[in-house]
């Protein structure tokens, strides 16, 4: 493999995964092509565990022509050369890593030690006893340092040596440290338990490559837990049966294996509390304790005692008269509720004011509590799944709230929460929005972020959506019956009355009606050929173009196909945010995207305040000297580099899921019975509650009747539900 010989001499970028790209001065190549850099510097990239300038560095890799940036050289691995020369070995034990040596001290040490200085501080450091005005800690200091240094170097070589790339190398070391190659000698595997950005199947082709067998116990046990995590990602559930973990674990492995070594295998990860077994029901231990925690929190804040204050009933009507409205019985029900329970779960459809009835709750808490607005924001939180919903929520109520990432303060390179069950928040009171959304591991985390005694108020509609993660934790709450839920079924101001609430309720009811279509302006049905519908959308979306990028949207139930989302946003692209001269663009795989195209945020990025859901528009393309691509998500303006590029697409049209979370006062939706299995009840009903103005279905009505008559949920298998009714087994 060709090489470069020589030292690293600036740093263009870092980022937190290693990721480098420098400058390297050159002092000898093995490559023709290489020659001409020779005292000279060229441009490099690669992952690193660590890099300096004292030392030189023979780095293995490929010329290549970057299309913007010239010639770079590739690396592919990396080796660090020991200083030889006496010149260099005194600027190396002046460098940072060997603290009180100054020069003069360095220079007594390799006049008496020679070229073996090196060698002879790490493997007989007594003798440096000799040398005058040395001491015992610069000894220790000396050998102490000089042997991390050499170990970790040593560390990153057997792991680039065992088949992990730098970058994965890196992690392993920075996780294990000393302890590295001790756990990669007894297993392997537990790399993937470890360190989630090391999935099973990165590791099982780097351990297979190794010589294990594909039956070797330590391999099957991580693909039982790999086939667990893949069935709650997929379906929802909480807990899996034993015959079809033998069902899904043959084809992970890729050979067969013994029922009786599996439950050997099963019993051994029961013991070590890896998993739970209750029954025919086999849980992953993290999850088993998540339904518990929920269980036994709002269990025991259900059953305290009920705050009676006199002075209750007046306040409320107070309440009424300071915001000019007048609260129907079963919003005055949660109202008074929220005040005197621990626990409550406010849940309604559309229309019915769950987020009007925010702002009462908290103006009747400060006024009971005799709170100032500063106090308010100490003992409160407002927290939502997603931003977009965080920001609906602050806006209602005016007063901030934020998404439960934030607030329990996630730390993306260490993979945990920053407030936790050893770090909580001192808030006494939060108010969850949009609680169909919450997935059980994040429902666990939060209530471990708060204390026992804190005061939980889950507002949602149970009949959207449930989770994308694992569980379905509001739907079991209410269908338990055995805490305090408050149902919202009023239509809140119904003098306003809506069409598209109308039809909300017509879907859950499987009642749809075509004459309740084309009767007024907030609801239309363009029925239309499949064919057609795009060119039906594209005509919509001329009508609408000039409007702001938040008030009309696009919802479609799937990615590909001739109706697909993919589809739609490369059609209305062009309606929307036509070619430029003036605007710069940027091809990221199939798709372009210019300057004030509309986006939509992935992945949570807690550390740039933007959350899965988020939408924004890209504000500037960067294509010369370093790609670059900055969004504005209402004037929080974020950066992205080549290296999370995939952390968004475009947004004319985005999926159902989502858009949980988000209103927008125009939405358009396409119904074909080509969109198949998701054409079902949640999701249209979902999609259809987007809206609030008005709502234009285009594409073929029967497939509406079909997704409204299709209740069929997803089938998860939970035990929250269970547990509050029967009792934690």
């Amino acid at each position: 493999m060709d090489y470069i010989k020589g030292n690293f001499s600036k740093s263009i970028f870092e980022n937190h995964n290693g990721f480098h790209i420098g400058v390297f001065k050159v002092q000898d190549t093995n490559c023709d092509d290489l020659s001409e850099y020779v005292g000279r510097s060229i441009t490099f990239t690669g992952y690193f565990h660590e890099l300096n300038m004292m030392d030189t560095y023979l780095f293995y890799g490929k010329k290549v022509q970057h299309e913007k940036y010239g010639e770079q050289f590739q690396v592919d691995h990396y080796e660090r050369c020991k200083p030889e020369e006496k010149d260099s070995i005194v600027e190396f034990l002046t460098s940072d890593l060997f603290k009180g040596i100054g020069e003069k001290k360095a220079k007594a040490i390799v006049d008496v030690l020679g070229k073996d200085t090196l060698k002879i501080i790490l493997e007989h450091p007594d003798n440096l006893i000799l040398i005058p005005g040395i001491s015992k800690t610069n000894i220790d200091t000396l050998h102490k340092q000089m042997k991390a240094y050499e170990e970790s170097y040593e560390i990153m070589l057997y792991l680039t040596d065992y088949g992990f790339s730098t970058r994965d190398s890196m992690l392993l070391y920075h996780y294990y440290k000393n302890k590295t190659k001790e756990i990669m000698e007894q297993n392997p595997y537990q790399v993937m338990e470890d360190i989630p950005d090391i999935s099973f199947k990165k590791i099982d082709m780097v351990v297979c490559r190794k010589g294990f067998t594909l039956d070797d116990p330590r391999r099957v046990r991580a693909a039982l837990i790999y086939v667990m995590e893949e069935i709650s990602n997929t379906y929802g559930h909480s807990y899996y049966h034993r015959d079809e973990l033998l069902f899904f674990l043959p084809r992970v492995l890729s050979c067969g294996v013994e029922e009786d070594i599996v439950s050997t295998i099963l019993l051994k990860m029961e013991s070590d509390r890896k998993i739970v077994v209750r029954g025919d029901r086999y849980y992953l231990k993290e999850m088993y304790d998540a339904e518990c925690l929920i269980v036994k929190r709002f269990r025991l804040l259900n059953s305290n005692k009920e705050i009676i204050d006199k002075n209750l009933f007046s306040t409320i009507q107070d309440l009424e008269n300071l915001f000019d409205i007048h609260y129907n019985s079963s919003q005055l029900e949660a109202i008074q509720k929220s005040y005197q329970r621990d626990f409550l779960i406010i849940t309604g459809g559309p229309g019915t004011g769950k987020t009007t009835i925010m702002k009462g709750i908290l103006e009747l808490y400060r006024q009971m509590k005799k709170l100032s607005y500063g106090q308010m924001q100490e003992k409160i939180a407002l927290l939502a799944p997603t931003g977009r919903a965080a920001k609906r929520m602050s806006e209602a109520t005016l007063f901030p709230a934020s998404t439960i990432h934030r607030f329990l303060k996630w730390q993306k390179e260490q993979n945990r929460f920053q407030v936790n069950e050893w770090h909580k928040s001192k808030v006494e009171f939060v108010i969850i929005d949009e609680a169909s959304m919450i997935d059980t591991y994040l429902m666990a985390h939060l209530l471990r972020g708060i204390s026992s005694n804190c005061k939980v108020i889950l507002v949602g509609d149970d009949h959207q959506l449930p989770s994308v993660g694992p569980g379905n934790v509001l739907h079991d709450l209410i269908e338990s019956r055995k805490l305090e839920v408050v149902e919202l079924t009023e239509l809140y101001r119904q003098e306003n009355h809506s069409n598209i609430i109308s039809l909300a309720y017509d879907i859950r009811k499987q009642t749809i009606q075509k004459d309740i279509f084309n009767v007024d302006d907030d609801l239309t049905f363009i029925e239309c050929r499949d064919q057609d519908v795009l060119s039906n959308i594209c005509e919509l979306c001329q009508t609408y173009k000039d409007l702001n990028y938040r008030t009309f949207q696009i919802l479609a139930p799937m990615y590909k196909g001739m109706n697909g989302i993919d589809a739609i946003n490369e059609k209305t692209q062009s309606i929307f945010n036509p070619k430029d001269s003036v605007k710069k663009e940027h091809r990221i795989g199939d798709v372009i995207f210019r300057e004030d195209d509309k986006v939509i945020q992935l992945t949570n990025m807690p550390e740039d305040n933007v959350y899965n859901g988020d939408i924004g528009l890209i504000e500037k393309v960067q294509t010369s000297n370093k790609k670059e691509i900055h969004i504005d998500f209402d004037g929080n303006n974020v950066k992205y580099t080549p290296t999370n590029f995939n952390n968004f697409r475009l947004a004319y049209a985005i999926s159902i899921h989502k858009s949980q979370g988000s209103e927008f006062d125009i939405v358009v939706i396409p119904i074909v019975k080509g969109y198949h299995k998701m054409l079902y009840q949640k999701l249209i009903y979902t999609a259809v509650t987007r809206a609030k103005k008005k709502l234009y279905l285009v594409g073929d009505f029967e497939a509406l009747q079909i997704a409204a008559a299709n209740v069929e949920d997803d089938g998860r298998r939970t035990t929250i539900q269970d547990y509050l009714m029967n009792g934690i087994q």
